[in-house]
């Protein structure tokens, strides 16, 4: 039975963003070493192609170009199957990789994998979070609550009140 993590477990501001070795929705091998020099939207979601996950995903597609525009990289993260990923992202035409972490190790370093209640009974499950992670590969923020249709919103305006704070996309 895997441990109950708590938010304390999870990476905090100023600390070094857990690295990974995983695989995206072709099969290809990703780590978060490829991407130093570069931010880094890290989102962890329940599942694929349900409501608040697909409203998640489509909102951060819609403001995609405004990402790259700022060097900014997203990675999708859920305990789906590489299949179920390719089929999300073909179904809603997501333009990013999605991570497939059947495993779920990449969810307990990141602290995400928690005990949750379902229905008045308790199951672990993976917590909606989003962390930015800097060109630095250190932790810049972590959105615990996320609202999903707006989420691209809100972390596009994080990202830009980080940069009047020196931060750099």
């Amino acid at each position: 039975m895997p441990r109950t993590i708590t938010k304390t477990d999870m990476p905090q501001v100023g600390e070094k963003a857990p690295d990974f070795d995983s695989f995206d929705q072709s099969g290809n091998k990703i780590s978060l070493k490829q991407f130093k020099g570069k931010t880094v939207v890290l989102y962890f979601y329940p599942k694929d192609n349900t409501p608040g996950c697909t409203k998640e995903a489509c909102s951060l597609r819609d403001r995609n170009t405004t990402f790259k525009k700022k060097n900014v990289v997203v990675l999708g993260v859920s305990k789906d199957s590489q299949k179920s990923h390719q089929s999300f992202i073909e179904k809603h035409d997501l333009p990013f990789t999605l991570i497939s972490d059947t495993d779920k190790k990449l969810q307990m370093s990141y602290g995400v994998w928690q005990e949750k209640n379902m229905y008045g009974k308790k199951v672990m499950g993976t917590v909606r979070t989003t962390f930015i992670i800097g060109p630095d590969q250190k932790i810049a923020f972590v959105f615990n609550k996320v609202d999903c249709e707006n989420h691209a919103g809100e972390v596009l305006e994080k990202l830009e009140e980080l940069a009047g704070q020196n931060f750099k996309c």
